[in-house]
């Protein structure tokens, strides 16, 4: 499944919708943190990426894998470790990221008031706090990984 997209390998056309999506999450549900008077205009969009990006990211990883298996299987060396290292970013990102979009969710839906509390927060005040700072720091982790993972990816190919 993961394999080919109309005869081309997957992983480098399917690895764009990652490194662009994560990203853009990150600095989206920052923004949601930081601005909360622009909270209204931006929910909709945190919710959006919340979902996409994860997805994107598990594309990224299966295609990649499918990759490795059909053309880099038997592959030593320095080449070899370049893989290696570029794979081994596929798991702390996917988590970070599913992470980042529960976390981000959660925010969103706890900011949204309520029938009974109008202009306030679901949950209150201290809940809000919590999640945006665990949203912040699931953001800063993301950010990490995806940079490291595109970094050693685009070392392993054009070095």
């Amino acid at each position: 499944m993961f394999d080919e997209i109309l005869g081309l390998p997957a992983h480098p056309l399917i690895v764009h919708f990652a490194v662009v999506l994560t990203p853009l999450l990150v600095a989206v549900v920052l923004a949601y943190v930081l601005l909360p008077r622009r909270r209204a205009n931006l929910g909709w969009a945190v919710v959006l990426l919340s979902l996409a990006a994860p997805v994107a990211v598990f594309a990224a990883k299966q295609s990649g894998e499918s990759l490795k298996a059909a053309r880099f299987g038997g592959v030593e060396g320095e080449m070899a470790t370049r893989i290696s290292t570029h794979q081994g970013f596929a798991n702390p990102l996917l988590l970070s990221v599913l992470g980042l979009g529960v976390a981000a969710l959660l925010l969103v839906y706890a900011t949204s008031p309520s029938r009974d509390s109008v202009g306030r927060d679901r949950f209150g005040r201290p809940v809000t706090l919590i999640l945006s700072a665990v949203t912040v720091l699931l953001a800063a982790v993301s950010g990490f990984y995806v940079f490291q993972a595109g970094d050693s990816g685009a070392r392993a190919v054009w070095s």
